[in-house]
């Protein structure tokens, strides 16, 4: 997606691509496996069985392309940012929350209202059902633009140190939270408490690929593999010890958020580094996932429930994971076409009223 601020890197809308990707694969099989379909038994597989992975990912670049952005910037205009965020993310946003108070119409208070600011806390009208379920994290990615501007300035004038001591604030906040909070877990799945760290994480990455971009790119062909690897591990070894679950209160998801964004990090800087380019067809179709990956994220679950409540498990080959990922394919390809038209009708426009918010030190 091209930005007013920074120039177009390609890398990044592929970074948003997997992202979607990931977590569009962890809700199909959820839906899959309530429908009676096969499981994946493995926790190899891990990137999909524990597929909300790829929120931390969001987050994580989000503090990395807006930590770009700063590095590249003399001063950011604060109004102009929050009215730029804001032409992003509300049309989508609003929509997807209109359409959850109007399911939940019998049951709505004026109150309600409010959770436009926090869909991840209490009962959000969006969290009622599956279908609007994706919009929980909006209100913590808003609390983050907020947020930046701020960021963006103390750690400019103070380097590294700056945002390491506020991850070591965050840790003592999930150790001494995780004391009085019954579903610890959740808490630290859905909260400033356990995701702001991803966004700081995300800011010391980019802080580091402007530090030592020439050795990223010389040695990202080396780097890339290894993260990557990393990255499936990881998710394994959640998958095995402590996947999630919302009544859960593990030890394990203390350190978790901090864990998974620092190996996602190491990934971006490996990809954004990785200079050889894809084959064409392949590189325009991943950064078109990423242009509309906003809202092929706030769509995919509806999408995904409604043809499986439709159609139910489809037998085309009579191989039950074959079947299972023929089925996957179709509903992804729909969604795709599904969120091309909300980004093109909903979103573009809105995009189109941006102004410049950063002075570029290269203007």
């Amino acid at each position: 997606m091209n930005s007013k601020n920074i120039s177009y890197n390609p890398r990044i809308d592929q970074i948003r691509w997997l992202a979607a990707a990931i977590v569009f694969m962890f809700h199909y099989n959820l839906e899959y496996q309530g429908l009676g379909g096969i499981d994946i038994q493995s926790n190899w597989f891990g990137i999909i069985k524990q597929g909300h992975t790829g929120v931390g990912l969001f987050f994580t670049l989000s503090g990395f392309l807006f930590m770009q952005i700063a590095l590249n910037a003399e001063t950011i205009d604060y109004s102009q940012f929050i009215r730029n965020r804001f032409l992003r993310i509300f049309p989508l946003f609003f929509t997807v929350f209109l359409v959850a108070t109007s399911i939940g119409r019998d049951h709505f208070q004026p109150q309600d209202i409010f959770y436009l600011l926090t869909t991840n806390l209490g009962k959000a009208p969006t969290s009622d059902t599956t279908i609007t379920g994706a919009a929980w994290c909006i209100s913590i990615e808003v609390l983050f633009y907020l947020l930046f501007p701020f960021l963006a300035r103390f750690t400019l004038e103070r380097g590294y140190r700056y945002l390491l001591k506020l991850l070591v604030l965050l840790l003592f906040f999930k150790l001494a939270a995780y004391t009085v909070a019954e579903k610890a877990s959740l808490m630290y799945f859905s909260t400033f408490v356990g995701r702001f760290d991803q966004f700081l994480i995300g800011m010391i990455a980019a802080l580091f690929y402007s530090h030592y971009k020439a050795y990223c790119h010389r040695f990202s062909p080396l780097l890339l593999p290894v993260t990557i690897i990393a990255v499936i591990l990881n998710s394994a070894i959640q998958s095995r010890f402590a996947p999630f679950e919302p009544a859960a209160k593990s030890v394990f998801w203390i350190f978790w958020s901090m864990q998974e964004s620092s190996v996602w990090a190491t990934f971006m800087i490996a990809w954004v580094g990785f200079d050889k380019r894809l084959p064409d067809w392949l590189e325009r179709g991943l950064c078109h996932g990423g242009k509309i990956s906003f809202s092929f994220y706030l769509l995919h679950m509806a999408l995904i429930h409604l043809v499986m409540q439709a159609i139910g498990l489809m037998v085309i080959t009579q191989q039950l994971l074959l079947d299972k990922i023929i089925q996957g394919a179709a509903i992804y390809a729909v969604t795709w076409w599904l969120a091309t038209i909300a980004y093109s009708s909903i979103e573009q426009p809105f995009l189109l009223m941006r102004k410049n918010y950063s002075h570029s030190k290269s203007r």
